[in-house]
């Protein structure tokens, strides 16, 4: 039991990483990776929607008509995102305002709503738990590390405040010398970095 259970939280950090390996949720991943601290905040809110709702559908899931469930989900999926909009207006409006219409949108993530249908409705809470958890830090991860490279790539440097918990002015990685590769934080750039960032993920796995 213990080790199916880990086995459903690591599988979302590797073999069914979202973006990567699923191909899933690719409208946040290119629109608000133009900077590291972005990505975070939006895997974060969408990792809390996931958990919370896995969890919810999971209790109800011997409750909800089947013909229903669909419109059923949508409304708890909608209810948690409500509430993480309001706690990331409340604590770290400025990211807030930087991802914009994204935030609403997680009610209409293909990964949130897939893992209700695909996972929630048919397993126990804590199984449900640890898929949620695992799906959503791997999807955070994938954004931090697109936005690292999209940023590092046309600044030469990363900024930020992550979520006013890790603060830092700049740090420097290329140096004085670095000419900065603008196109990377355009959205034609998002794309280019997201296939080399895939290119990678599909070497790693042939090994």
């Amino acid at each position: 039991m213990a080790k199916s259970i880990v086995q459903e939280f690591t599988k979302g950090l590797w073999d069914e990483v979202p973006p990567f390996k699923l191909v899933l949720g690719l409208c946040p991943v290119l629109g608000v990776t133009t900077k590291m601290e972005f990505g975070i905040g939006m895997g974060l809110a969408t990792t809390f929607v996931l958990i919370c709702s896995n969890i919810l559908v999971s209790l109800l899931r011997n409750i909800i008509p089947s013909k229903v469930r669909i419109a059923c989900f949508i409304i708890i999926i909608a209810t948690f995102v409500t509430v993480v909009e309001l706690l990331m207006q409340a604590y770290v409006y400025d990211i807030f305002l930087q991802l914009g219409i994204f935030i609403p949108l997680i009610v209409v993530n293909c990964i949130v709503l897939g893992r209700a249908e695909a996972f929630a409705s048919k397993n126990n809470m804590v199984r449900s738990l640890a898929d949620g958890a695992g799906i959503g830090i791997g999807f955070t991860l994938s954004l931090a590390a697109l936005g690292a490279l999209r940023e590092v790539l046309a600044t030469g440097s990363l900024t930020g405040n992550i979520l006013n918990l890790v603060s830092y002015e700049v740090i420097d990685i290329f140096g004085a010398a670095f000419y900065p590769f603008s196109f990377a934080a355009q959205a034609p750039g998002a794309f280019v970095c997201l296939g080399l960032m895939l290119c990678a993920m599909n070497c790693l796995g042939k090994k």
